[in-house]
């Protein structure tokens, strides 16, 4: 019955599946076959003799990576900018998305759009370089500090500096991205709902806490979620273009260590390991926090 009902429904909508088939390939081939390569965090890999070919260890690296005297530092670094990225980064689009759709000029709305857009195109090269020249002891947010009469400061020596840095950088470039997505949500409200609000004699704060923020609330939660599973996937060329030996100490993250473990010292299947750890633990996150949003708010990813 279920073949029967399948080879139906393939007939039927067979240029539909013809259209999704290269979006297909391309996740097999570049998302799942590759996973065959995670076995060499079980392994001593040695490239001469292949994945198969070389010594099996089991945990070794796993150990061996918890055992490190980096394990701590680049768990923290991890968690901590992730969760004040998400404290402060997530809510700012949906701050914007929220003040973009009460201004009343459809033209001075394009414009702020257009302005708020723009970082996000912006190569990280280029932003890199911008924050770069902006921190010098010479540079702008210095001159700024000097004419206030305060000291000049190499920002991007300074261990403690980095994570302010970091986090202000990603809402200006990801701020205005990010409100599209909520702009949408709001555009496919119901405006009779804002017409039964104002009947009520409903101020705009009020609309936008009883009509507004409900009707986005599935977006909200869905996105949520996605950045839950994604809180350990800390964007690593970012930090590889601003960071250096000086910040190691706030600015070394799991992607950054993996990079150096496995590209700079060429440890393969060390930086295997705890790059499969990292996974595992993004899944798990993004396991729990759909759950607990489908318990307390019915909105889920599945």
């Amino acid at each position: 019955m279920l073949k029967t009902r399948l080879q139906k429904d393939l007939l039927r909508n067979k240029w539909l599946y013809v259209m999704i088939l290269p979006v297909l390939i391309y996740y097999v081939l570049f998302h799942y076959v590759p996973l065959y390569g995670t076995v060499i965090a079980f392994k001593q890999f040695v490239p001469s003799q292949g994945i198969l070919g070389s010594e099996w260890v089991g945990f070794k690296h796993f150990e061996e990576f918890f055992s490190s005297i980096y394990f701590f530092r680049v768990i923290k670094n991890t968690i901590l900018l992730s969760f004040f990225n998400l404290l402060f980064g997530f809510p700012a689009p949906i701050i914007l998305a929220l003040l973009l759709n009460e201004l009343k000029s459809p033209v001075f709305r394009r414009i702020t759009q257009t302005i708020t857009y723009m970082p996000h195109f912006i190569t990280l090269v280029v932003v890199a370089g911008i924050i770069r020249y902006f921190t010098l002891s010479d540079g702008l947010i210095n001159d700024v500090i000097a004419f206030f009469g305060g000291a000049r400061i190499s920002f991007m020596q300074q261990p403690e500096s980095f994570r302010p840095i970091y986090i202000v950088s990603e809402i200006w470039q990801q701020i205005g991205w990010g409100t599209i997505i909520y702009l949408a949500a709001i555009a496919g409200i119901d405006q009779q709902q804002y017409e039964a609000a104002k009947i009520d004699g409903a101020t705009k704060l009020q609309q936008i806490r009883h009509v507004t923020l409900p009707g986005i609330l599935p977006t909200v939660m869905i996105m949520l979620i996605l950045a839950i599973g994604n809180i350990m996937n800390v964007g690593f060329e970012k930090i590889i273009l601003l960071y250096s030996a000086s910040i190691y100490e706030t600015a070394d993250v799991i992607s950054t260590f993996v990079y150096r473990k496995g590209i700079l010292e060429f440890s393969y299947s060390y930086s295997a390991a705890v790059g499969l750890f990292n996974s595992v633990i993004n899944f798990t996150l993004l396991l729990l926090a759909n759950s607990f949003s489908k318990r307390s708010t019915k909105n889920s990813l599945w």
